[in-house]
């Protein structure tokens, strides 16, 4: 149940309303910004909520059961508030967002509408739309161990245990740029070709300082090195750009104790039957032999 603050009541009582939305958005990286649909900047809880970035709502949806609630918010993408390449970075995935309502009269008079996170968010034509997910939607995620023949756990991890340090992983810089999801890079020549696929890189310099990639192949042909990302990068790449690499696992046993011998960390069940254990039966009149069709 909302707390209304009293004097908010009255206003709200009287029917003629001073009223507006404001949206307090707290990152993981821990930046927390604030916007608003009203004509002029506002400050509640402290945050400053900035007017003139187009930004609108809809009405949150709340539902008795299991199912997930939520809603939409969408504005114009700008640099001065939210911009295209941090939403491309993945600086908003899984963000906090809180909806107020206020009195623009008097912005200490507000109640908290609705919490949630940010969810999918869709980019088109300088304008941007995301999903507000509320609470139950947590509940829609993997939680504990699941029982799968491959390892759960991130290579280099505290489950993992894997020092990356040691052999696993090297400073790297761009030597030449092919696309926004393929480099040539230097610092790689001593690994074998694949090794650093599904391994991920984190850039130290350039205009994508602070952030990672995946990798999705790691070729080499006469002493030159490529990688190739899932992705494409957010923010252009330039020559000289650094980064640190982190070898690939493919997360199976036969990887993790060859490759890696870590095989006593191995975090997944190898062992578990599969579909075609299922699917066995005795021969005719000898037990002693299963055949699979």
């Amino acid at each position: 149940m909302r707390a209304i603050p009293q004097a908010l009541q009255v206003k709200l009582d009287a029917g003629a309303t001073t009223l507006c939305r404001c949206w307090i958005v707290k990152r993981r990286d821990g930046a927390v910004l604030g916007f608003t649909d009203h004509d002029r900047d506002l400050t509640v809880q402290g945050v400053r909520c900035r007017a003139g970035t187009g930004l609108s709502g809809t009405e949150a949806t709340q539902t008795f059961g299991m199912n997930v609630d939520g809603g939409e918010v969408s504005g114009a993408l700008s640099d001065e508030s939210l911009s295209e390449n941090d939403l491309a970075a993945g600086y908003y995935d899984a963000a906090n967002i809180d909806a107020y309502l206020v009195d623009w009269s008097e912005p200490s008079l507000f109640v908290l509408l609705h919490a949630g996170t940010i969810g999918e968010v869709r980019r088109a034509d300088g304008a941007f739309t995301a999903e507000i997910r509320g609470p139950a939607a947590r509940l829609e995620n993997e939680s504990g161990r699941l029982f799968t023949p491959r390892c759960s756990a991130e290579f280099g991890d505290a489950r993992c245990k894997t020092n990356t340090a040691a052999g696993w992983s090297a400073n790297c810089t761009v030597v030449a740029v092919e696309s926004a999801s393929a480099v040539v890079v230097a610092g790689l020549g001593g690994f074998a070709a694949q090794m650093f696929a599904a391994g991920k890189l984190t850039w130290t310099s350039g205009a994508n300082g602070g952030s990672s990639t995946e990798i999705k192949a790691h070729a080499v042909n006469g002493g030159e090195v490529r990688l190739a990302f899932w992705q494409p990068v957010p923010r252009p790449i330039a020559v000289g750009d650094a980064f640190r690499a982190v070898a690939g696992c493919d997360k199976r046993f036969e990887t993790c104790r060859d490759r890696f011998a870590n095989a006593v960390n191995f975090r997944g069940f190898p062992h578990i039957p599969g579909n075609d254990f299922l699917v066995r039966y005795p021969l005719p009149g000898d037990t002693s032999e299963i055949v699979t069709p």
